[in-house]
C-alpha cells in the first residue's frame, strides 16, 4: 500500500531554488514535502559552485607560491598531491552538507521523501511508495552537463563538472571542450596543479562577457602555459593508447592534439525528462520548463525555478526565483521574476564580473550618448602593494549619469561588483558612487575612481577655470 500525503506545497528538487522554497514554505507554516531523487544540495553543493571553488583555492595556493620569489620571498616550484587536494575539495563539501541535508529539512518541519518523483495526473505525484497531494507543485530538479554530438565522443572516457572532482589523478595533459566559465575556470585550476591544459571551443572564450575584459583573462591564460584554441571544430575523438586524440579543422586545416584526459564543459541542459509533465499539463523543451512572468507553468498550480526554465543558470539566480515562488504560492501576490540587477561572476584569476548592460549592449540599446568610464587596476594603491595590477573596472552610464552596467576584470572582482549590483537596484546615479567615502587602500577604490570620471571633464574644464578665478578676485 502506497502512503498518502496530503500537503499545502510539494517541492520536487533538493537544490538551490528547491531548498530555499522548501525552507521558506516550512518556517513559514506551510506543509511542505521536499522530493529529492539523488544528493540534497544538488548540483551547487556536490558537482558546481563549492567543489570548483575549492579546487580553484587549492590552485591559487600553488599558485602563490610559485609567484613567492616576486616578494622576495625563496620558494621551489609547487608540487601538488592532488589526492589530498581531492580531500580537501570533499571536506569543504562535507562541512557544508549539513546545511543541506535532511536532517536539517526534517527539523525544519519538511517531509523528505528519498526518491524519483513523477507526475501522474496534474495534482498528484508520486515518489517511491508515497503518493503526495497538494495544493502547489515547485519543479526544482535543474540541469546536467549537456553533451555534445562529436563524432567519436562516445568511444572515449570523459569527464563533465559532474563527475571531475572525483578524479584523485592529476591529468598530464587536460583537454577542455567549451571555454565557458566551468571549462575556464577548471582549466586554470589544474594547469595551476601541475597538469599541461589546452582549451578548445567553437566560439570565442567567455562569448557573453565584455570582449576586452575576456583578453585580460585570455592573455592570463597564455601566461600560465594554457593553450587556448577557439573558433575551431572538433572533427572527432579517437582513443589512443596513451589517452586520446582530439582533430581540430582550423579554417580547412587539420591538426591533432594528444591528451591524457578529457573534460565536457560545453554549456547545461534542463532535468525535465522522468518527470511526467505531460500527464501535469506541463509544456517543456530540452531548453527547460515553460514558465510565465510569475513563474508559473502551463498549470497555473505548478510553479518552476532555478535551472529546470533554463535562462541564467545561477545558484544566487535559484534564490531569486525562490522568492517569487514563495510570494506567489504561499500569499498568491503577483510577484513577477523580473531582477533588476542579475550579477555573474567567473572565478577565474583575474575574476571576471558583471552586471547590467554590457558597452556593446549599452551601445546599442542607446546609441552613442552612452558614457564608458573606467578606472585600471594599475592605477590601485592597494592592487599595486599586493602585486595585482591586471585588468579594469568598466561602466556603462547614460549621458544623464543612470548606472546601465559594470564590468569588472581583477583581483576579487566578484566581491567588487556589489555595489554597482546595489546601484542598479536601487536606480541610483554615478554621483551617488562618486560621492562615497572608500577606506583606504583598498580595491574597492576603484568604484569610486572609476565614477568619479564622469565629473572631469566638467570640474577641469575653462569654464570651471574661469569660476576659480572670478570669485578668487572677490578675496
Amino acid at each position: 500500500m502506497k502512503e498518502e500525503i496530503q500537503a499545502d506545497i510539494c517541492v520536487i528538487g533538493a537544490g538551490s531554488a528547491g531548498l530555499s522554497v522548501a525552507a521558506g514554505a516550512a518556517q513559514m507554516g506551510a506543509r511542505t514535502v521536499l522530493i529529492e531523487g539523488h544528493r540534497m544540495g544538488g548540483d551547487c553543493l556536490n558537482t558546481g559552485c563549492v567543489p570548483s571553488k575549492s579546487i580553484l583555492s587549492a590552485a591559487k595556493a600553488a599558485q602563490a607560491v610559485r609567484k613567492a620569489h616576486g616578494y622576495g620571498i625563496n620558494a621551489q616550484e609547487p608540487v601538488a598531491d592532488f589526492a589530498a587536494v581531492h580531500r580537501y575539495v570533499h571536506s569543504v563539501i562535507g562541512a557544508i552538507a549539513p546545511h543541506d541535508s535532511v536532517e536539517r529539512f526534517t527539523g525544519l518541519g519538511c517531509r523528505v521523501i528519498e526518491a524519483r518523483a513523477s507526475f501522474v495526473d496534474p495534482r498528484t505525484v508520486v515518489a517511491g511508495d508515497t503518493v503526495i497531494r497538494a495544493r502547489r507543485f515547485v519543479i526544482a530538479t535543474g540541469s546536467r552537463a549537456f553533451i555534445p554530438p562529436i563524432p567519436g565522443l562516445d568511444k572515449v572516457p570523459y569527464f563533465t563538472n559532474e563527475s571531475i572532482f572525483d578524479n584523485t589523478v592529476l591529468p598530464s595533459h587536460l583537454i577542455v571542450i567549451g571555454a565557458g566559465p566551468i571549462g575556464c575556470e577548471m582549466a586554470q585550476a589544474h594547469r595551476r596543479l601541475g597538469s599541461k591544459v589546452t582549451i578548445l571551443d567553437l566560439a570565442r572564450m567567455l562569448p557573453k562577457d565584455d570582449p576586452e575584459a575576456v583578453e585580460v583573462v585570455r592573455r592570463a591564460f597564455l601566461a600560465e602555459g594554457i593553450e587556448t584554441a577557439e573558433a575551431v571544430k572538433i572533427a572527432g575523438i579517437e582513443k589512443t593508447a596513451g589517452g586520446f586524440a582530439v582533430t581540430l579543422n582550423e579554417g580547412g586545416t587539420e591538426r591533432r592534439i594528444d591528451g591524457s584526459h578529457l573534460l565536457v564543459a560545453t554549456g547545461r541542459q534542463a532535468n525535465v525528462q522522468h518527470l511526467g509533465l505531460d500527464k501535469a499539463g506541463v509544456k517543456y523543451t530540452p531548453k527547460g520548463v515553460q514558465v510565465d512572468a510569475r513563474l508559473r507553468t502551463t498549470n497555473k498550480r505548478i510553479f518552476a525555478a532555478g535551472d529546470v526554465i533554463g535562462g541564467f543558470q545561477f545558484t544566487h539566480a535559484a534564490g531569486y526565483h525562490a522568492g517569487i515562488v514563495l510570494r506567489n504560492a504561499l500569499f498568491r501576490l503577483p510577484a513577477k521574476n523580473a531582477p533588476k540587477a542579475l550579477p555573474w561572476v567567473t572565478y577565474t584569476d583575474p575574476e571576471l564580473a558583471h552586471v547590467g548592460l554590457t558597452e556593446a549592449e549599452a551601445r546599442k540599446a542607446h546609441g552613442d550618448t552612452v558614457r564608458i568610464l573606467r578606472a585600471d587596476f594599475a592605477q590601485n594603491d592597494r592592487a599595486q602593494a599586493e602585486g595585482h595590477t591586471e585588468g579594469f573596472l568598466k561602466a556603462v552610464v547614460s549621458k544623464r549619469g543612470k548606472i546601465l552596467g559594470a564590468t569588472i576584470v581583477g583581483p576579487q572582482a566578484g566581491e567588487l561588483i556589489l555595489p554597482w549590483v546595489l546601484a542598479l537596484s536601487k536606480g541610483l546615479k554615478i554621483g551617488d558612487m562618486a560621492s562615497v567615502v572608500a577606506p583606504y587602500p583598498t580595491l574597492g577604490e576603484i568604484s569610486k575612481r572609476a565614477a568619479g570620471s564622469y565629473f572631469t571633464p566638467a570640474l577641469f574644464s575653462n569654464r570651471t577655470k574661469w569660476l576659480v578665478r572670478f570669485l578668487g578676485a572677490f578675496g
